[in-house]
């Protein structure tokens, strides 16, 4: 009977960990999702310290991408078929959406790359990604080429954040820095941004489009999908449930802080009265 009475606790406490940090995720989301930097786009200037900032969580969103592909499919020989057959295919469809999605012109791209078109477009020129790249592919060394490419701290800081998870996480935990710190909070952001900035869209039509389909696939797809993907593998195993919760706020509070000194950043540009 103690035994009974005991797990009945746990349960019971567990339960009201998870509802906390459920709780707290949510009203972190909130604050991200409004956040002040999204008014501070006044200019085509700022649009482009905005974009030379933003690139990098383009890039480092594929390694939470690739990291759960690589757990949910087959992507090494011999080929053996996949434990989570509806996990699989939901997340081989977010891949096919994020490497080769629709452009303005009805051909292919990933999303990383229309972000770099969008960033030409309107004269961004992406120097500090370019120099990351080009380094990292020398060193294999995420830190030292952030470091190399003159990258701002912030920067450096988000993106070395992401790539642990992405390769030490645990897979409920990518999955919580996924879905809660990127693909639920996204369409939310992008509207925000939409409509706050100061910038007639017609001189942008490559980052609106961009805007605007992430808007789209990550509110109506990839989003519920993610969603699917974490019912499909954590089920009802609580303690995982509240790893996964840590893990996105975690995740939500590093973009915070990656806003906040964008923000900062914007206003002490030129355009922009402190």
């Amino acid at each position: 009977m103690d035994n009974l009475i005991n797990q009945a606790k746990e349960a019971a406490s567990g339960e009201g960990r998870f509802i906390e940090a459920l709780d707290e995720l949510h009203e972190s989301m909130e604050v991200l999702q409004q956040h002040r930097v999204f008014g501070l786009v006044r200019s085509v200037d700022d649009l482009r310290l905005f974009m030379r900032w933003h690139v990098f969580a383009v890039w480092d969103f594929m390694s939470l991408v690739k990291r759960l592909q690589i757990d949910l499919t087959c992507v090494s020989l011999p080929w053996l078929p996949p434990k989570y057959p509806k996990a699989a295919r939901l997340i081989n469809e977010i891949v096919l959406g994020e490497e080769t999605d629709e452009t303005l012109t009805h051909e292919h791209s990933s999303h990383y790359d229309l972000y770099l078109d969008a960033m030409l477009e309107v004269g961004a020129e992406p120097r500090e990604m370019e120099a990351f790249l080009y380094e990292l592919r020398q060193n294999g060394d995420v830190a030292k080429a952030l470091r190399i490419a003159d990258a701002p701290a912030a920067i450096a800081e988000f993106v070395c954040a992401t790539l642990k998870t992405a390769e030490t996480g645990r897979t409920h935990e990518v999955l919580g820095s996924f879905f809660y710190g990127r693909e639920n909070v996204i369409p939310k952001m992008f509207t925000s941004l939409l409509s706050q900035w100061a910038i007639d869209e017609t001189t942008v039509p490559t980052f609106v489009y961009y805007l605007k389909r992430h808007i789209e696939l990550d509110g109506d797809a990839h989003g519920p999908a993610a969603q699917a993907l974490i019912d499909d593998i954590v089920g009802d195993n609580l303690q995982q449930r509240i790893e996964l919760l840590t893990a996105a706020q975690e995740a939500v509070k590093a973009r915070m802080k990656l806003w906040d000194a964008l923000a900062m950043a914007l206003t002490e540009s030129l355009s922009v009265p402190a």
